[in-house]
């Protein structure tokens, strides 16, 4: 049966393959001239996600293919803290060395916030993770036997609040999603339990890498990849997609499977395109060095984390941001939250931020490029990169895999269940797949 994919992304990637090793012809149409979606470089240096966290889908996910999967190495500390006042904060898997780094009512505090995490996570896993998109019948079940227990009417900002240092400490992990921290719900606290209490890996050779082995293996099982395809529209009749019309023609097949942002999928279809209030989107700095630096997953907090989300929240880049520093060698990443705005004055910003960036930290930059909301609005909707803002309990809920009146098209990716980053991309896109071929869910290692 001939089936194509729309974006070679994560997820267009992993749906792609899930279909071709059921015995489906698949071509996979991007309009980039790489595969990778976000995780794109610049010049060699690395771009879009740079850990992993949820490394068992990887794994799984190779091993279903017959393939060995790419080697991750586990990362400690996690993620490096820098407060304005010159206090820093290295968290590890292990809790004792974490603790050993906290004051007084800060250890206690800590504990119990991880504990309330991991029993978040574990509430919802079954029901928003594990599974196929729920129905109402689940949401219901889920609600009388956990949704007491989510602080349905509690912000996060009020369940985490710790004190000066875990309180932005905490507040951040919603930002993973999308989230501004300040306007989430209490549930998206389940978040830092993903990273605090089940760890993250870097991939061996970067996310580029992943990539190429992903695109390998499309090779191997027969998916036509071509790049450089725009797509312009998805023709319909009867109730069925017919046809995908792109810059190289009409793509004609039984099945579409779409891992563009849902918006970019209603737009071809010509419907109605949602109103909800959309996601952060960020801008990044891509840089060259001329001396070699290793500073693995650093964060330097501002001086008022609140006053970054209220920029943001009334559309303006923030004046001074978190900034995320990755470094390798010669090469960094730096990324800080923007808003999803139409267009913004990158280089200008971009100086901005390294001149920040050099009061931190002693980087000999030989040359940048800079990534911003116009760049991101190719792969996300106006560069929101997680799609829809989870400013409340129900915005938290992700699409479904379908479309209404349409029995041939499924839509997988970070917008829709179970949601974004580079795991749940790819268990979007496996399963999301899976469901055109009307196959079980695979949690791909996550329920064992």
């Amino acid at each position: 049966m001939k089936t194509v994919v729309l974006g070679g992304g994560f997820a267009g990637m992993a749906a792609a393959l899930r279909l071709a090793l059921e015995g489906h012809e698949v071509t996979l149409l991007e309009r980039e001239r790489v595969l990778g979606g976000k995780a794109q470089g610049f010049e060699g240096v690395p771009t879009g996600p740079t850990v992993l966290t949820m490394a068992e889908v990887v794994r799984t996910l190779f091993a279903r293919v017959g393939a060995t999967a790419p080697t991750l190495h586990p990362v400690s500390p996690l993620t490096r803290y820098a407060y304005p006042d010159g206090r820093t904060f290295a968290p590890e898997l292990a809790l004792e060395p974490t603790l050993a780094q906290l004051e007084g009512a800060e250890k206690k505090r800590y504990v119990e916030l991880l504990e309330t995490a991991h029993r978040l996570y574990d509430d919802a896993k079954h029901t928003f993770l594990l599974s196929k998109p729920p129905e109402l019948w689940k949401l219901a079940q889920y609600g009388l036997k956990y949704g007491a227990r989510a602080f349905p009417f509690t912000s996060l900002e009020t369940l985490v609040q710790s004190g000066p240092y875990l309180t932005p400490f905490f507040l951040r992990f919603a930002t993973y999603l999308g989230a501004n921290p300040y306007q989430a719900p209490a549930v998206l606290h389940n978040i830092a339990w993903v990273e605090l209490g089940m760890g993250v890996w870097h991939a061996e050779g970067g996310f580029a890498a992943l990539v190429r082995q992903m695109a390998a293996l499309l090779e191997k099982f027969g998916v036509k990849v071509e790049l450089g395809v725009d797509i312009q529209a998805l023709e319909t009749q009867n109730g069925r997609v017919t046809g995908a019309v792109t810059s190289s023609g009409t793509y004609r097949a039984e099945k579409f499977v779409s891992a563009l942002d849902r918006i970019f999928t209603l737009e071809l279809l010509g419907r109605p395109l949602p109103r909800y209030p959309l996601g952060v989107s960020g801008l990044a700095l891509l840089l060259k060095l001329e001396e070699p630096f290793l500073l693995s997953h650093q964060v330097y907090f501002p001086q008022d984390y609140a006053l970054e989300w209220s920029d943001i929240a009334a559309g303006r880049l923030p004046s001074d941001p978190t900034i995320y520093l990755h470094t390798d060698g010669h090469s960094a990443f730096v990324l800080v939250n923007s808003p999803a705005v139409p267009q913004v004055h990158k280089r200008e910003y971009a100086q901005h931020l390294l001149e920040r960036l050099r009061k931190k930290v002693n980087l000999s930059v030989l040359e940048f490029g800079v990534r911003a909301t116009q760049d991101y609005s190719r792969f996300g909707f106006k560069g929101a990169l997680y799609g829809r803002a989870p400013g409340g309990l129900l915005s938290t809920l992700r699409h479904p895999w379908t479309f209404a009146g349409l029995g041939n098209l499924w839509q997988v990716g970070g917008t829709v269940h179970p949601g974004g980053g580079v795991p749940l991309s790819l268990l979007s896109g496996w399963n999301g797949a899976g469901a055109a071929l009307g196959l079980e869910y695979d949690a791909l290692g996550l329920d064992s």
